[in-house]
C-alpha cells in the first residue's frame, strides 16, 4: 500500500489515469493540494513594484502650471548625474522653477545641427541649496540615448552641469557623445526617460518665444520622488 501511494505521487498524470479508482482519487487530492499551496506562497510573496523590477530606476512626478509630467530615473546607468538632480528635488530647488526654454526647427537659424527640446531649472529666486557642478556622465559610458522623452543636463562645457536639465522631443543622436550638436564632442548626460506626459512636452515646446525663450516661462509647481 506504502508503494502505491508513492508511485502516485510521481507518475504522470497520463500513467495515472490508467490506475484505479482510489488512486485517481488520491492523485487528485495532491494535485489540488498542489494548487492550494501554489495560490499561498503567491499570497505570501510580496509583489514586486515596477520600481523594484526595474533595479535603479527612481521615478519622480514634474507638475508644471500647464499639466503633469512623469519620469524614471536611472541611477543603474547614471549614477552621478541622479544624484545630483535628486539633491536639487530633495532641497525644493525646483519648486516655483521653471521651463525656460523651447528649441524647435524653426528658432535656430545659425545652427547647422538642429535639435527640439524644452529646457528647465531651479528657481533663481528661491533662497535654496546650490551645489557645485559634477562630473560629466557622457552616453558613451552609461550606455543610454537622447531618444524621444530622455531626460538630460544642460550644460557649457564639460563638468559644468548643475541643476538645468532638458527633454528631448524625437531621437537626438546628435546629443549623444561624438554628436556635432556641441563642438567637443562629448555630448550630454542622460539620466532618465518621461514615462507620462509626453504631449505636456509637447505643448511646452509650442508655447510663445522670443528667439528661443518661453514667454512666459512655464512655471514648475513641484518636482518630487514618487513611492509606489
Amino acid at each position: 500500500m506504502t508503494h502505491t501511494r508513492l508511485a502516485v505521487t510521481i507518475l504522470p498524470a497520463s500513467v495515472i489515469r490508467t490506475s484505479t479508482g482510489p488512486i485517481e482519487k488520491t492523485q487528485r487530492a495532491v494535485n489540488g493540494w498542489n494548487q492550494r499551496a501554489v495560490a499561498a506562497l503567491l499570497l505570501l510573496t510580496p509583489t514586486m513594484s515596477i520600481a523594484q523590477t526595474r533595479v535603479g530606476m527612481v521615478p519622480v512626478r514634474i507638475e508644471t502650471s500647464v499639466g503633469v509630467v512623469t519620469a524614471d530615473l536611472d541611477s543603474a546607468h547614471a549614477p552621478l548625474t541622479v544624484r545630483n538632480f535628486l539633491r536639487y528635488v530633495d532641497s525644493l530647488a525646483y519648486d516655483g522653477g521653471a521651463f525656460h526654454r523651447a528649441v524647435t526647427m524653426s528658432n535656430q537659424p545659425r545652427d547647422t545641427v538642429r535639435i527640439e527640446v524644452i529646457q528647465g531649472g531651479a528657481n533663481r529666486a528661491r533662497g535654496g541649496a546650490r551645489f557645485p557642478a559634477i562630473e560629466h556622465e557622457p552616453t558613451q559610458r552609461t550606455g543610454l540615448r537622447h531618444v524621444d522623452g530622455a531626460l538630460s543636463m544642460a550644460r557649457a562645457g564639460p563638468n559644468t552641469a548643475t541643476s538645468d536639465f532638458f527633454v528631448s522631443i524625437g531621437d537626438q543622436p546628435c546629443l549623444d557623445f561624438g554628436g556635432h550638436r556641441n563642438l567637443d564632442g562629448h555630448g550630454f548626460a542622460v539620466f532618465g526617460h518621461v514615462t507620462g506626459g509626453m504631449d505636456i512636452v509637447r505643448a511646452i515646446q509650442r508655447s510663445p518665444v522670443e528667439a528661443q525663450t518661453l514667454t512666459p516661462p512655464i512655471t514648475i509647481v513641484r518636482i518630487q520622488r514618487v513611492v509606489r
